[in-house]
């Protein structure tokens, strides 16, 4: 379970050294989940250290969103000058999220059929 806690922590480290490098306007943490993710497409297998830490942290995940509450509870007065914007960019961003999504679907799909028919 360490050696799990150490690879996350790893990737993690890497991003931020990867976005501190080229400066890029992605979190660190977010490189570093795609960089694990890489590794464990390469990998072909989750190893049992990195499942068993991951489904320990999802199981406390709900914790992990007490301090985004915090957060806004302290910029209520910012939120409520931009009520309108936030509220269409969260409109906007989910159903091009939704398009997206059902895009790529619909594409794997051909992609699976075509494999059958093989």
């Amino acid at each position: 379970m360490l050696n799990g806690f150490l690879a996350l922590l790893l990737c993690q480290l890497l991003g931020e050294w990867v976005v501190l490098a080229t400066s890029i306007p992605v979190p660190g943490p977010v490189v570093g989940m795609v960089m694990l993710l890489v590794l464990l497409m390469f990998n072909k297998r989750i190893p049992e250290s990195v499942r068993s830490v991951s489904e320990s942290l999802l199981r406390y995940l709900a914790f992990l969103y007490v301090p985004a509450g915090v957060g806004l509870m302290l910029h209520l007065e910012i939120i409520s000058d931009y009520w309108l914007a936030i509220l269409v960019s969260l409109f906007v961003s989910t159903f091009i999220t939704l398009l997206v999504t059902a895009w790529i679907f619909k594409i794997l799909i051909k992609k699976v059929k075509k494999s059958e028919a093989l």
